[in-house]
């Protein structure tokens, strides 16, 4: 795959695909979860993997994939009788299953995802109801060794309206031997209905030990920045490599000090990161300014609610911007509600292809008038 030049909207920039991690950290309560169902011969056909995005929800979807599709045919497993306990779930990389999985060549497994869209040259913007329908036609197949049957979809939330209905009629009436491995950052976004029918399996946000073992794992290295990398992920090692991969930390800086200024923000510098957004190669680097504006949004909004006796700096001189900019409730309340307004102005402007130059240039003054409040 490391040749295809179709992006995959299931992989973080810079980082291993999720079928590709041999490892899974911190999320041992989920794998034993799972693992206990299986042992106990208690399976469901569809489970729910939620938690922040970028916490290993994804892997862990693949390493349940190559577990139970590396499980012996003739044995039972999950439908019938099962011989053995389940003492982990991890496959070796060098097992037949994993292998295929690896090159995408797995009969057995169907991965549903936003698909590329061959006229506009890029990837949609949702899981289609034609993605979701050839996921029908690969049930309606019998697997050719009477073995599982898995599909994956990363993630749910993409799905539009029309391909959540199409998935919801295959939940409710699920073939035999299928299991369905849906991956949800915001799982109240889905149809309360495909909620219903599926078991939850929740991950959690990575420690630092974890965080700084996973950004190994991937090749990656905080440094010393680890402390200000930890508080911008949220325990998420995908936000992480995303921040490190996209000079995320030196970006976030910049937006302080600007916000800092307000509500006499510096003109030159808010220009000058306009055009840094603006440009076909630029981006990741406007998705990543929008990205830590709204986290620098947040992150006012809930100083001031919580006035925090001690402030946790991920760029220098935060402590003293949140402070001018948020100190009571009151002000909390406009923070929130400009972050809302601009999340809802910026999709749109991403629907409707505006200049990003002029997106960041707005939200910069819109920033610098609320802080006169």
């Amino acid at each position: 795959m490391s040749d295809n030049p179709i992006p995959e909207p299931d992989k973080a920039e810079g980082a291993p695909h999720p079928r590709d991690t041999t490892s899974l950290l911190g999320q041992s309560v989920a794998q034993s979860a799972f693992a206990e169902a299986f042992n106990s011969d208690r399976m469901h056909h569809a489970w729910l993997i939620t938690g922040p995005q970028g916490i290993g929800k994804a892997t862990l979807a693949w390493q349940i994939a190559k577990f139970l599709l590396a499980q012996p045919t003739d044995s039972g497993g999950m439908f019938g009788a099962t011989p053995t306990k389940a003492e982990t779930l991890t496959i070796a990389p060098d097992h037949p299953v994993s292998r295929r999985i690896a090159a995408l060549a797995e009969p057995r497994l169907f991965l549903c995802r936003r698909p590329w869209h061959e006229k506009g040259k890029k990837l949609r913007q949702n899981i289609t109801v034609e993605e979701t329908r050839k996921l029908k036609g690969f049930f309606n197949l019998s697997a050719t060794d009477g073995g599982y049957r898995i599909a994956i979809v990363d993630s749910a939330d993409e799905m539009n309206v029309a391909a959540a209905n199409a998935l919801l009629k295959i939940l409710e009436e699920p073939p035999e031997k299928t299991v369905l491995l849906l991956i949800s950052h915001q799982p109240s976004r889905l149809l309360p209905t495909i909620r219903s029918r599926c078991r939850k399996l929740t991950c959690a946000p990575l420690g630092a030990n974890d965080m700084a073992a996973a950004l190994s794992n991937a090749g990656f290295s905080a440094g010393d920045d680890g402390h200000a990398l930890s508080i911008l992920s949220n325990g998420s090692v995908g936000e992480a490599i995303r921040i490190l991969s996209g000079d995320g930390l030196s970006l976030y800086s910049e937006l302080v000090a600007m916000a800092a200024s307000a509500p006499d923000v510096n003109r030159t510098a808010v220009l000058r990161l306009a055009n840094s957004c603006t440009g076909k190669t630029a981006e990741a680097r406007y998705t990543a300014t929008l990205r830590l504006f709204f986290l620098m949004l947040a992150r006012l909004a809930r100083f001031g609610a919580l006035q925090p006796a001690v402030v946790d700096e991920a760029a220098q001189g935060e402590a003293r911007m949140l402070a001018k900019l948020a100190p009571n409730a009151t002000a909390a309340r406009r923070w929130a509600n400009l972050a809302q307004e601009l999340s809802a102005r910026s999709a749109h402007a991403r629907a409707v292809n505006l200049d990003p130059s002029s997106v960041i240039l707005d939200m910069m003054l819109k920033l610098n008038e609320t802080a006169r409040g």
